[in-house]
């Protein structure tokens, strides 16, 4: 899964990269300090899979990973090409996932001309970047396929109609997402480069050191607009999580003990980014290895085996299944087995979020 993080300029983008990632990207407070994207990759924490693996006794633990992207910050204009806009715009086009960086607080060295933070204005100014940026996109797929429908395909016919609702939709000020497009639509028109403001995005609220609560009037503010468009959104300190990402797990812990911090930024932002996506995770484990997978919700079996490798999905067989919990509180898959804890599901089964499988295959 790839990330891109977006923002204005000094929103806190590099920071919050920094932290997640501890990529070392450059950070200043001044514009276009990333020019090219910095991009770093970060595990997916979960404790589930540490526990399997303990009692595994395996010799590798593989979580699962992100990819990040920090993206240069946008400013007004940027879909005319102002401040290399065209080029980050781009970049954007690349990701799976939106994360809007968004400044929830006071910055005396960071300029605005109507005073302090005012994250919905930060919001409007980006969203309309992104609209125009797909709406000029829109106009230009119009075109051909008005040169090209002459041909009497259906196909054309189709694709003319989906992006004349979109071409509506974006003209209203509404990004792609809120065209309410079927699955395969969505296919479709990522088959011909996609659409900025179709991609999923999740806001994160950039708030001061001592003002993470959810009461956080700046971060209320945010959240309100998220769950309007049916986005998601979480605050998190940048400040804060370069703090905790240079302790050690004991400090660390300690810390977030005396802050009252119960989730790191990271695991906001991970379980945001799976409740958008429809991601879920299965384990592999053995005396080698415990891995954890991230699949879309309503896998069958053999397409789970074929995230494991494409042999496994191609020679599918059966699975042998057990939850992470069955699996913890019998000790072994022997004796869940024992219990009728481990099934053997076929090719139509579903794989669960915390399924531990071994899949059976020839090739």
């Amino acid at each position: 899964m790839q990330v891109g993080v977006v923002g204005l300029p000094n929103a806190g983008k590099s920071t919050l990269f920094n932290a997640i990632t501890k990529a070392g990207a450059e950070m200043g407070s001044y514009a276009f300090t990333t020019i090219d994207p910095n991009i770093g990759i970060a595990e997916v924490p979960d404790e589930r899979l540490a526990k399997i693996s303990a009692l595994m006794k395996s010799e590798k633990t593989v979580f699962a990973t992100m990819k990040f992207v920090d993206i240069a910050g946008l400013v007004k204009g940027a879909s005319k090409g102002e401040g290399l806009g065209n080029k980050f715009l781009a970049h954007i086009r690349e990701v799976d996932v939106i994360a809007h960086v968004v400044r929830c607080f006071g910055d005396e060295n960071v300029s605005r001309e109507e005073g302090g933070a005012d994250p919905l204005s930060d919001i409007e100014t980006i969203n309309i970047e992104l609209i125009l940026s797909d709406l000029a996109a829109v106009e230009k797929r119009l075109e051909k396929a008005a040169k090209q429908i002459r041909t009497g395909s259906k196909e054309l016919e189709r694709m003319k109609g989906i992006y004349e609702r979109l071409k509506v939709v974006l003209e209203a000020g509404s990004p792609a997402r809120s065209a309410n497009l079927s699955d395969e639509e969505e296919t479709l028109v990522s088959l011909e480069g996609g659409l900025i403001t179709l991609k999923p995005i999740i806001y994160v609220a950039n708030v001061a050191e001592g003002d993470l609560s959810e009461d956080n009037p700046l971060f209320q503010k945010v959240l309100g607009f998220a769950k309007a468009e049916g986005s998601e959104a979480i605050a998190v300190s940048a400040k804060l999580e370069v703090e905790l990402a240079e302790l050690s797990e004991e400090e660390a812990a300690t810390f977030k003990a005396e802050m009252g911090i119960t989730e790191s930024g990271l695991s906001k932002f991970i379980r945001a980014s799976y409740k958008l996506l429809g991601l879920v995770t299965f384990f592999t484990a053995g005396p080698k290895e415990a891995r954890a997978w991230s699949i879309k919700a309503g896998t069958k079996a053999p397409g789970a085996a074929g995230r494991v490798h494409s042999d496994m999905e191609r020679g599918f067989i059966k699975a042998e299944v057990v939850y992470f919990t069955d699996l913890l509180e019998t000790g072994s898959f022997a004796a869940a087995k024992e219990k009728g804890l481990l099934r053997l599901e076929g090719k139509d089964y579903v794989v669960k979020d915390g399924d531990v499988i071994t899949f059976k295959f020839a090739v």
